[in-house]
């Protein structure tokens, strides 16, 4: 996924002869925004919120099983909503700055605002000033110990697209990243970090890694043109039996984080529900299918709500 939208998050189509596929949207809403800031919201991927709602679902799972009180999870929500906006397109910028001489040579993404020279390298590094700025503001209004993880956090993000260049398990960084908002949002809502939020944190890592496999098979034919390496790649036609291992264990450790947070009697049936939607992901892939590929993908958007619910539920 590459910070929901670097070079993967358009895949699909290849320069081998298929059929381009992408999920980009350049003609939708950001048409309508003023033609000097549409580059800088397809830089931010604004035109495809789901690599936003990824970044954010593991800090709803917190809220919904930690959150003192409803107000307090509703104001946590609407502010992490804003950060994993802001800093998920700040992703999006670090990604393509590092990427724009490969993106060039790749059709479907040669249009990118970096790599077309749309924007300039030294315009977007301005922005991503502007966009950690004021991620930083809304990181300051947590207590201390969000604060310290929200800094710590901008190493694996800074390490990303180094990750894909030098090991297959690019998506392993990623998972440290994007599940961040588990530890994070545990941490903001009860100022603490214990076993709870560690395995919140873990279960997330998994669920990612698995997702984040499917979704480079969009990308595996090209990642082999440019020398990309990546989960999808590594494991070729063994993904699926990778992809059980890794949602049986995240599954597993959603149970552990219900367990010792003490859960009511209504979080186990409902939990059952996410479970069924992964099993479903595991049964249907089809690697040599990139559209299927990217629809599995996107349908843990509901596989992370519906976790949400199971901890909402288990508080009623």
């Amino acid at each position: 996924m590459d910070m929901g939208g670097s070079r993967g998050t358009e895949a699909g189509g290849t320069d081998t002869g298929a059929a381009p596929h992408t999920d980009i949207r350049a003609r939708g809403w950001v048409a309508q925004l003023p033609s000097a800031w549409q580059p800088y919201a397809l830089l931010m991927r604004l035109d495809r919120p789901i690599g936003v709602w990824l970044l954010l679902l593991p800090g709803l799972w917190a809220f919904a099983l930690a959150a003192p009180d409803w107000r307090t999870g509703l104001w946590l929500t609407l502010l992490f909503a804003l950060g994993a906006t802001i800093m998920r397109g700040a992703g999006c910028v670090v990604n393509d700055l590092w990427d724009r001489e490969l993106d060039k040579k790749v059709s479907r993404t040669a249009s990118r605002p970096l790599a077309s020279g749309a924007v300039s390298v030294k315009k977007a590094v301005a922005f991503l000033g502007v966009l950690l700025l004021l991620g930083l503001a809304i990181l300051l209004t947590l207590n201390p110990l969000s604060i310290v993880l929200g800094v710590v956090s901008l190493v694996p993000v800074a390490l990303y697209p180094a990750a894909k260049r030098v090991t297959d398990w690019p998506q392993a960084v990623l998972g440290l990243t994007f599940s961040w908002a588990a530890p994070l949002g545990y941490a903001a809502a009860t100022g603490r970090l214990d076993a709870v939020g560690s395995f919140l944190y873990a279960a997330a890592f998994l669920w990612i890694l698995a997702y984040d496999t499917i979704y480079a098979h969009q990308d595996r034919e090209d990642d082999i043109l440019v020398g990309i390496r990546s989960t999808a790649r590594h494991f070729g036609e063994r993904t699926r039996p990778f992809l059980a291992i890794c949602y049986g264990g995240a599954v597993v450790l959603l149970a552990l984080a219900g367990w010792l947070g003490g859960m009511g009697p209504w979080f186990w049936p409902v939990l059952l529900l996410p479970a069924a939607m992964l099993a479903w992901q595991v049964a249907r892939l089809d690697i040599h299918n990139p559209a299927l590929c990217l629809r599995l993908f996107q349908s843990n958007r509901d596989v992370g709500l519906l976790i949400a619910l199971a901890f909402l539920a288990g508080r009623l």
